[in-house]
């Protein structure tokens, strides 16, 4: 069982962190050229989605200093893809992005990670790979969308992934698929990728699931139709 974000309820906890926070001095943060993963290296013969409809790109940023690789990235990322594409969803391309600077953006914490989003704007949805939380309550991984992110634009579409996350690429799409529902809705039907506590047993997403996922997704620009212009 997973600590996760249950997508509002650290909305109000935010906005406290923001009006208590002191001035940070600058300093720098930086990027490395992306590398990009296409489609056709993403996955294997066993999890290609069928006949998918809609198409995501996303961007995985990651600090080398706070633990995370490229390869273990793009295992977290062949397991996502294999959960979404029950909703005909295809991962067209997956950009991988290390970062490095000061160990205090290493951590998700909301003023913070939200200068880090302003030094280093990324396309979205990104999901970005951290050492650790210093948000109370503290949750493995977060997932914020539009509706939480009132007080913080910067971090609009964004995940938040810790190294204290189990089975990554679970967490992952659950956490995407409130991005892209726009919501913090759980279910409770066994099996369901959308209960409160992401596990192995816990991959299925319903039809209904699914519709919305796409409508949502494509209404707010995260996903485009496949073969559409």
């Amino acid at each position: 069982m997973r600590r996760h974000a249950t997508f509002f309820v650290a909305l109000f906890a935010a906005l406290a962190v923001d009006l208590s926070a002191t001035a940070q001095p600058a300093s720098a943060v930086t990027s490395r050229t992306p590398e990009v993963i296409e489609a056709k290296q993403l996955y294997r013969d066993a999890t290609l989605p069928r006949a998918p409809t809609h198409a995501l790109r996303l961007t995985f940023a990651y600090f080398p200093a706070a633990g995370w690789g490229a390869s273990g990235l793009v295992t977290a990322a062949r397991a996502t893809a294999a959960i979404l594409g029950q909703c005909r969803l295809r991962i067209e391309t997956l950009e991988l992005v290390a970062l490095e600077g000061e160990a205090r953006f290493q951590d998700f914490h909301t003023p913070v990670s939200r200068e880090l989003a302003r030094r280093v704007p990324l396309p979205r949805p990104a999901v970005y790979f951290v050492a650790d939380t210093r948000q109370r309550p503290a949750f493995d991984a977060e997932a914020i969308g539009r509706g939480n992110s009132r007080t913080r634009p910067e971090l609009a579409d964004t995940v938040w992934v810790t190294r204290g996350t189990r089975d990554p690429g679970i967490a992952l799409a659950h956490e995407l698929v409130h991005v892209l529902l726009d919501s913090g809705e759980h279910s409770r039907a066994p099996g369901n990728l959308m209960r409160e506590d992401t596990a192995p047993e816990h991959t299925v997403l319903d039809e209904e699931q699914c519709d919305r996922l796409r409508a949502v997704g494509t209404a707010h620009g995260l996903l485009t139709e496949i073969g559409r212009p």
